[in-house]
């Protein structure tokens, strides 16, 4: 029983440390918000500068990209209903960024329950076989008590790291969806500025001709 859990724990170590790994390339930041997106944002201040951010978004794919597109293609749309589409997009992209993370949390939860199945079954067998020969030397009994104790701490070396890194990815994620929430607020209100002031205007003018 123990070998299948010491099986258990080795598959669970490699599917997290492969997680990690995955996850820790995709959330690179300029892998999420490239430089250049984000500079051509701050670049961009009229109607005549979407063509060219839409370029760019269009040669660097990107989370921050494809919300990028997903605004500029609805400036024609009242700016409520383009805010709303463009919030349904980002949590899709949230979620695909935290893709991998419940594998993760999972790993948290399961590495030291394996290894506390594998210390019990240890056990189990270690005090069955002193049951039948009897407790003739003490130094034996330690060293099983040691060997299936191993267990434990196996499940603790896996689960620990796993929570450390899923906490820090949980994080960055966080940080990176507050970061596109702002530049495409950004994007939006510089947008939407023209249609604002011309109605305003249009509005003083009706008044003087009042």
């Amino acid at each position: 029983m123990e070998y299948i859990v010491y099986i258990l724990l080795g598959l669970t170590s490699v599917v997290g440390l492969a997680f990690v790994v995955e996850r820790g390339i995709a959330l690179q930041w300029r892998k999420v918000v490239p430089p250049d997106i984000e500079s051509a944002v701050q670049s961009c201040q009229s109607r005549e500068d979407v063509a060219m951010l839409r370029r760019l978004c269009e040669q660097k794919p990107s989370p921050l990209s494809r919300l990028l597109l997903q605004a500029a293609d609805h400036l024609d749309w009242p700016k409520v209903e383009n805010e709303e589409a463009l919030e349904t997009r980002a949590r899709h992209e949230i979620v695909r960024l935290e893709r991998g993370l419940v594998v993760l949390e999972i790993i948290v939860g399961i590495a030291p329950l394996l290894g506390l199945v594998g210390t019990i079954a240890g056990m189990m067998t270690l005090f069955g076989d002193i049951g039948q020969t009897g407790l003739n030397e003490a130094g034996k009994l330690a060293a099983g008590i040691a060997l299936i104790l191993r267990a434990t701490l196996w499940g603790l070396l896996i689960a620990i790291p796993s929570l450390i890194t899923w906490s820090y990815f949980s994080k960055k994620i966080e940080i990176i969806a507050v970061e596109m929430e702002t530049l495409c607020d950004q994007f939006i209100r510089r947008q939407y500025r023209e249609d604002v002031q011309s109605s305003g205007s249009k509005i003083e003018s009706k008044k003087a001709k009042a």
